[in-house]
């Protein structure tokens, strides 16, 4: 990795989506390095250092997470809640990018601390589009407090 170059993380269990998101990522020219795992106890391991991922360095450079909420092992709304309760964890920006348009999904989205929540779009070239510019704006543009 270079200097200060951010890292991803995508937490997605459907492949479709996922190499959606990675081509979107690629097209978008964000020169990142992006992590991806596909289900929930997967993505509670990367973020907190466990099991397979604790000897991994540390992940002070993840800039945002991506995540889908409807995932096995654990769902992404008990992963919400865990990243903003952990001290570690807490700053990373995340947004939602699920299929789901629930209210009740938005509303317990926002009330564990997420930072969006978008609705994959079906179409292909929206689909593309969309991450792409989530990615650029939360990349590139917004701007969190350094680690301490």
């Amino acid at each position: 990795m270079k200097g200060n170059e951010a890292e991803i993380l995508l937490i997605e269990d459907n492949l479709s989506d996922m190499e959606l998101a990675l081509i979107a990522f690629e097209r978008s020219s964000l020169q990142n390095i992006v992590h991806v795992v596909s289900d929930g106890e997967e993505a509670l391991d990367f973020l907190l250092k466990q099991k397979k991922y604790e000897n991994q360095p540390l992940r002070n450079s993840i800039k945002v997470i991506f995540l889908d909420l409807k995932l096995p092992k654990v769902d992404g709304l008990e992963i919400l809640k865990e990243i903003k309760s952990n001290p570690l964890t807490k700053m990373i920006p995340v947004v939602v990018l699920t299929s789901s348009s629930e209210e009740k999904d938005i509303y317990q989205s926002y009330q564990l601390g997420v930072n969006s929540f978008i609705t994959k779009p079906i179409d292909f070239d929206q689909f593309i589009q969309t991450v792409g510019r989530i990615g650029y704006y939360w990349l590139m543009i917004n701007q969190i407090p350094s680690k301490k």
